[in-house]
């Protein structure tokens, strides 16, 4: 079986090579214009924020020094010589820690629950009206953009020291993310069982229910154990201010300059995270299967 292959006049050719050039040269041209603009940007915002190179390099073996110190004993060892001198804190900073997660988990419950609910006011395809949705936007607004540690400093001078500040800190915080997540999945789904159910007479909390949590009940659970990893790192720099946790013995290390303790503090910390990391993800793949393990 043979193909026939066209072939153009050479004026043809010539025309359409012409073309094809010129919009090569055309994209050629907006990528170089943009990439000018983007490194123009860059150096503006780097001017404006007082960013010099000069001052980086000069002062960056003082950055490598610390790390230095943190890997030291006070006998001058390194840390991993001597486990036990190293971690010689670590049933109280287990404690502190099992304080954090518990802040972070309380936090973010209530959080998640507040968000859920506030979620089906604030998406555009379930707000009752557009006024409903304006102020339930503003308000998620201000929950999210006002930074956690910031409102955990404002509840502990209104609380006083302790846990209390950090998960009302985090239950804010998480609020408004939680709630624009969930928001924004809700105005994505399939409309079409929620106007079979208007069809029927069924009201507002009904179609919610039935027609609209169904189709976004395994993304709401994903992105709030996800949410729980990221307030277990919130919560455990919250102790600065006083709101309870590990972040308490970290800063008081940090400012005594008990350097092997900043490390072994740091350790256990990241050490935790992992842990949760693995662990929420492995909730996640039972739940939802093993295309969401990773």
């Amino acid at each position: 079986m043979t193909i026939a292959v066209s072939i153009l006049p050479d004026q043809q050719l010539a025309a359409l090579n012409e073309v094809y050039r010129k919009a090569v040269a055309r994209k050629r041209l907006r990528v170089a214009l943009g990439a000018a603009a983007f490194l123009a940007a860059l150096a503006i915002a780097s001017i404006g924020a007082e960013v010099n190179l000069r001052t980086l390099f000069t002062y960056f073996g003082h950055f490598v020094s610390y790390f230095d110190r943190l890997l030291t004993l006070d006998n001058g060892s390194r840390v991993w010589t001597n486990i036990p001198e190293w971690l010689w804190g670590w049933k109280k900073w287990s404690l502190l820690l099992g304080e954090t997660i518990l802040i972070s988990y309380v936090g973010t419950l209530f959080g998640a629950v507040l968000g859920f609910a506030f979620n089906f006011l604030a998406a555009e395809n379930t707000s009752p009206g557009p006024w409903v949705r304006f102020i339930v936007k503003r308000l998620m607004e201000f929950c999210r953009t006002v930074p956690d540690i910031v409102f955990a400093l404002i509840f502990v001078i209104a609380f006083g020291l302790g846990p209390m500040a950090g998960v009302l800190a985090i239950t804010i915080h998480s609020i408004g993310a939680l709630g624009k997540q969930y928001a924004e999945m809700v105005e994505n789904i399939d409309m079409k069982p929620v106007e079979g159910l208007r069809s029927t007479g069924a009201g507002w909390i009904a179609c919610m229910r039935f027609a609209v949590l169904p189709q976004v009940v395994a993304g709401f659970a994903s992105y709030t154990l996800l949410r729980f990893e990221i307030n277990v790192r919130s919560a455990s720099v919250m102790g600065f201010v006083g709101a309870g946790g590990i972040g308490v013995e970290l800063i008081t290390a940090i400012r005594k300059f008990y350097y092997s303790d900043v490390s072994a503090i740091l350790l256990l910390i990241i050490l935790t995270v992992f842990v949760i990391d693995i662990g929420t993800g492995w909730v996640r793949g039972r739940l939802f299967g093993k295309e969401r393990r990773t």
